[in-house]
């Protein structure tokens, strides 16, 4: 866990206007940014490391490909800036951001987050054990993908639609300083029935951090 970055952190709630963009931008703008999980007076605090865009209608990996619409990808197609989240093997829960505008259905898919604050917390949420207790694989491990992260920090499918700009589940930048790094682009994860999709390189990732699920 990052104790120098956390003693530095002043954290700005994002505005709804940030999140107007197409799914590639906002995956790269995202990346630094903080996600923040505030419950029970407590916060959770990640930094979004990892991310893969999600491009809409014309995008086989996409749930929205082809105009799909279901009560599960339905908050897709509504306002940007909210949460999308839905369960996949039946038992991992995944947060992805809606992108764009109303009606277009790109999403941006978090994987994998720096742990920052209330690591403690999600140590318990994640392995239901101490954070003292865990062995360093198991704290890399933590939240370095997007069903690790989602146990870690408790975001479950009542999340599903939450306005990423209220009061409960949302995402900041820091302005007490710019960090530099460099992003790398390769093609996303486990979607290997999305055809030539497959193979867009719309997978982003910080360089070098610890906490990216795959390199």
């Amino acid at each position: 866990m990052n104790s120098d970055l956390k003693s530095q952190l002043d954290l700005s709630r994002l505005d709804r206007s940030f999140y107007s963009k197409n799914a590639v931008k906002l995956s790269k703008d995202l990346l630094g940014k903080y996600l923040v999980h505030s419950m029970d007076g407590k916060e959770l605090i990640g930094k979004i490391v990892e991310v893969e865009a999600y491009m809409g209608v014309g995008d086989k990996a996409a749930h929205s490909y082809n105009g799909r619409r279901t009560a599960r990808t339905e908050v897709m197609y509504g306002e940007e800036g909210h949460a999308y989240v839905y369960l996949i093997y039946g038992m991992y829960y995944c947060l992805n951001v809606v992108a764009a505008k109303e009606g277009i259905a790109q999403a941006v898919l978090i994987r994998a987050l720096e742990p920052i604050k209330g690591s403690e917390i999600m140590a318990v949420y994640r392995y239901g054990k101490a954070l003292g207790e865990l062995k360093k694989s198991q704290i890399i491990n933590l939240t370095n993908g997007p069903g690790k992260l989602c146990k870690a920090l408790n975001i479950e499918k009542e999340y599903n639609g939450e306005d990423l700009t209220g009061n409960r589940l949302f995402i900041c930048e820091n302005r007490s300083f710019k960090e530099e790094y460099d992003i790398v682009e390769t093609k996303r994860i486990g979607i290997d029935y999305a055809q030539e999709a497959k193979y867009f390189p719309w997978r982003f990732y910080i360089k070098d951090n610890p906490y990216v699920s795959v390199k």
